[in-house]
């Protein structure tokens, strides 16, 4: 099998210093599998290629102590030791372990920056399965080139053609940084092929995390790629989802609350931090909202939906993934936050027809906004309570007056549930941020008349393990037009 990475950054020689290997000499590593050979077929300031060649043992692969066997005659018509699977991403973590890690001495500023590459990696098993290349490769922002390898279309068996096969010569340009190609290479090219040379254990599933952190969470095939890379433990890829979906939020609301800090505090939408998602993180009630907001938009059969304090675009994506929404609109005044959403949702690499279900705008929640009237669903998760009491009645008239969607949700804390959260002191609230926590009482009587006075009704319910004295940790109110 074999991968070469090629760049054309100015001057391209600098590939050496990102991949530690010297361009005038032919590298070899000895693997417990057969051997690694790197080399340079060109290096010029214009253009840099990198090669690496894995010659694997097949023999040893079957003598004495293979246990990766699936049949008798494996040993004979076995495409393992030819075909890129997990052999490639231990020969990368071992012979570019540096490269891997992002680090280089000489050119660490090059390192960090992204930079037009091209990886080539052939042959790589599709089985079958053609449009999962594409599915895994592109939403990461790649240009892809997927070539069949055709066998000998001059033979035939009993008169069918030998000139298709199930690999293909895989071709990724984009601009990125080179520790990210490889570690999409390392984690996506065993996932392609559904197989592992070693027992999978759970140091699989923090390698997994390890060198998804940045890009596994958003990814949209990530139920996919967990399942597969940790051979269908489905409960462990559950748990690698999980923890990743927690760091997202922690290191997202960090950075939006120190985005934002130099910015004129706006009532609505006031920054965010990690506090209050670190509070609630036993109980995953960030993700619980953001799951059961677009269940219960699916459930009310909403096709246009505009989610006003969109934050970092979060619930926006879980609505782009159900194609019954035909138009999502996230709303911020924090231009931040949006910029934010953009990434996450990837705005610049969905295709043109994605891209045109979604919109993002900054405007304030307490002023009418003609770009947001008639929609079927507002959603409005967590945003109330930071809102300064004598400007709520400015957001209803906002929402429910002047943009009148058929339907709205609102999320907000229940206070009488922090009583459950370790380290909490009477009367504290979740985050320094919010104006107000309301009790359930105290939600009920404002949902309520709002209801009735803009010609709505209303369904309260909880979020969450209700607590038999405190109720749930989340309190939702759903206003249908009557």
């Amino acid at each position: 099998m074999l991968l070469t990475i090629t760049t054309t950054h100015s001057p391209a020689t600098d590939l050496g210093f990102l991949l530690h290997k010297n361009p005038d000499r032919v590298h070899e590593m000895d693997l417990s599998f057969g051997r690694a050979v790197m080399f340079y077929p060109e290096a010029n300031e214009n253009r840099t290629t990198f090669a690496m060649l894995l010659d694997i043992d097949p023999v040893a692969l079957v003598r004495g102590k293979n246990k990766t066997s699936q049949g008798l005659f494996d040993q004979y018509v076995s495409d393992r030791p030819y075909v890129a699977s997990s052999f490639l991403s231990v020969a990368i973590a071992k012979s570019l372990r540096n490269a891997l890690g992002g680090t280089s001495k000489e050119r660490q500023g090059l390192a960090d920056t992204p930079i037009p590459l091209t990886a080539r990696v052939l042959p790589v098993p599709v089985r079958g399965d053609e449009d999962l290349v594409a599915r895994l490769f592109e939403p990461l922002g790649y240009d892809l080139v997927s070539e069949p390898i055709a066998l000998d279309d001059k033979l035939s068996y009993l008169g069918e053609s030998w000139d298709q096969s199930p690999y293909v010569a895989l071709s990724l340009s984009g601009t990125v940084r080179l520790r990210d190609l490889l570690s999409h290479i390392y984690v996506l090219i065993p996932v392609l092929d559904k197989r592992k040379h070693y027992f999978v254990d759970r140091h699989e599933l923090e390698k997994l995390i390890k060198k998804g952190e940045s890009w596994l969470g958003a990814h949209p095939e990530k139920e996919l790629i967990a399942n597969r890379y940790l051979r269908f433990k489905r409960s462990w890829a559950h748990e690698v989802l999980m923890r990743l979906a927690i760091e997202d939020i922690i290191e997202e609301e960090a950075a939006e609350s120190q985005a934002t800090q130099s910015e004129t505090p706006d009532p609505v939408e006031p920054p965010k931090d990690a506090a209050e998602a670190e509070l609630e993180r036993p109980i995953r009630l960030h993700e619980l909202r953001l799951d059961t907001v677009a269940q219960k938009l699916q459930e009310l059969g909403a096709r246009r939906v505009v989610d006003l304090g969109c934050g970092s675009g979060k619930l926006l994506k879980r609505l782009l993934a159900e194609r019954m929404f035909k138009e999502v609109v996230g709303i911020d005044v924090s231009t931040a936050s949006l910029e934010n959403a953009a990434r996450r949702l990837r705005l610049e690499n969905l295709p043109e027809q994605q891209k045109g279900r979604i919109k993002l705008l900054q405007g304030a929640l307490t002023y009418r906004d003609r770009r947001i009237e008639g929609f079927d669903a507002a959603a409005l998760v967590e945003v109330i309570e930071h809102l300064d009491a004598d400007r709520l009645a400015a957001l209803e008239r906002a929402v429910f007056e002047f943009a009148q969607p058929e339907h709205v949700i609102i999320t907000t804390p229940n206070r009488e549930y922090n009583a459950k959260f370790e380290g909490m002191e009477p009367g504290q609230l979740r985050h320094a941020d919010h104006r107000f926590e309301w009790t359930r009482k105290e939600f009920a009587r404002w949902a309520v008349p709002v209801a009735e006075r803009f010609g709505y009704g209303v369904e309260i319910s909880g979020i969450g393990e209700q607590d038999p004295t405190c109720g749930a940790p989340s309190q939702m109110a759903v206003f249908s037009r009557v």
